[in-house]
């Protein structure tokens, strides 16, 4: 990070050719997330003796899921409001027509959503990287598998497990990129959006750690409270996967780390691995609350003044369009343009945003990761599962 920190500074047409890396990066990171997903889930899925389980803890998932993105997105809301850190850039704002965007907007429905949740192809759902149909299809076959009997059911699974354990060597393998990655990316915002606005940026980021620090007391910690997740335990199995997250602002490449410390916590792996990949779907926390966040800034920027009406709209369809995106560096601008061009803010400052996107991804993929983590620990010891909690394997 300090390495491209200064090399943007002191040689911006150089470091312009180093954001290779960071996009080499994030392309086997793309490569590995449908595949991973799929096999985490059959696997969950499979080892559950019945689907009537497989729906209790879906429904507490998501259940649990629903209530804190919603909490994270209020408070990146009221965050932004009190800070008002677009306020001091005050651009012209003018209605960007482009028709790409447009079409992006009009897809935000629910019936958009749960359509676009549909599976039609499966090859073609891994090929595009559609995480959210992925999901849908490994829930359905993981499904069926606990209707066949065991002697079917014991290859197949065996298959997958296999699977997915190579995708984890893999994950390794693609992380020693991880430092060319940050750095790269670090040079390129440096060099190419300079300090000229970097007082209003500068202020958006420590809002956002400041919203994080506010989810993490009302929401994250009382949710553990509540579940007696026991504090010390459960911080030091996290340690790993959040530097993770934090270092390379990626999710996904905690993934593996944050499973296997949390079935080293004590929790059960058919647990681990149902809950964890169903949040990188639906438990994106923190790309939720940078999303209202975002938006708000964007209508500041803009000068544009945004009612309570309004605002609550704009929360609803960042939920719905939130559901599905994975937690790869940058992937929540796709739901931020669409918002901005469906409300009419102003799409010139999404360039800016990219400027230090960066160190706004290392903290909301942090509290991704740690989000899910928790997830995985609270559904537990909903289900009276977690009896076992242990420091024997960590």
């Amino acid at each position: 990070m300090l390495a491209g920190l200064e090399l943007g500074l002191d040689a911006p047409a150089f470091a312009l050719h180093f954001r290779i890396f960071s996009d080499i990066f994030l392309r086997l990171i793309e490569m590995i997330v449908a595949p991973l997903i799929l096999g985490v889930l059959i696997t969950g899925i499979g080892k559950h003796g019945s689907s009537r389980e497989i729906g209790r803890l879906a429904l507490k998932s998501l259940v649990y899921f629903e209530i804190l993105t919603t909490l994270a997105l209020v408070i990146g809301l009221v965050a932004i409001n009190i800070s008002k850190a677009g306020s001091g850039l005050a651009i012209m704002h003018s209605i960007n027509p482009h028709a790409g965007l447009a079409n992006s907007a009009s897809g935000l429905s629910w019936e958009g959503v749960v359509l676009e949740a549909a599976p039609e192809n499966i090859a073609k759902s891994i090929a595009e990287n559609h995480v959210l149909q992925v999901a849908v299809f490994a829930i359905l076959l993981g499904i069926a598998t606990t209707r066949i009997d065991e002697e079917k059911k014991r290859p197949l699974l065996a298959f997958f497990e296999s699977f997915t354990a190579a995708i984890f060597q893999l994950t390794n393998l693609i992380m020693y990129l991880a430092p060319l990655a940050v750095g790269g990316a670090l040079a390129y915002a440096v060099a190419h959006s300079g300090f000229g606005v970097m007082l209003s940026l500068g202020k958006l980021v420590l809002t956002l750690y400041a919203a994080i620090a506010a989810f993490a007391l009302l929401g994250m910690l009382p949710a553990a409270l509540f579940a007696r997740v026991p504090l010390r335990l459960f911080l030091a199995a996290i340690s790993e996967p959040a530097a993770i997250a934090f270092a390379t602002s990626t999710s996904e490449a905690a993934l593996p780390v944050a499973m296997e410390r949390m079935e080293g916590m004590g929790i059960p792996g058919k647990i681990v691995g149902f809950v964890i990949p169903l949040g990188y779907s639906f438990n994106l926390a923190g790309s939720c609350l940078y999303l209202s966040m975002a938006a708000v800034f964007l209508a500041q920027a803009g000068g544009i003044h945004i009612s309570l009406g309004a605002a609550l709209v704009m929360l609803w369809t960042m939920m719905l369009a939130s559901k599905g995106i994975a937690g790869i560096p940058r992937a929540v601008f796709v739901v931020l343009a669409a918002t901005a061009a469906s409300f009419h803010l102003p799409l010139e400052m999404l360039p800016v945003l990219l400027g230090v996107d960066v160190l706004m991804d290392m903290g909301r993929s942090t509290v991704n990761v740690v989000g899910n983590c928790l997830a995985s620990a609270v559904i537990a010891r909903w289900e009276n599962s977690t009896g076992m909690f242990t420091t024997a394997k960590l």
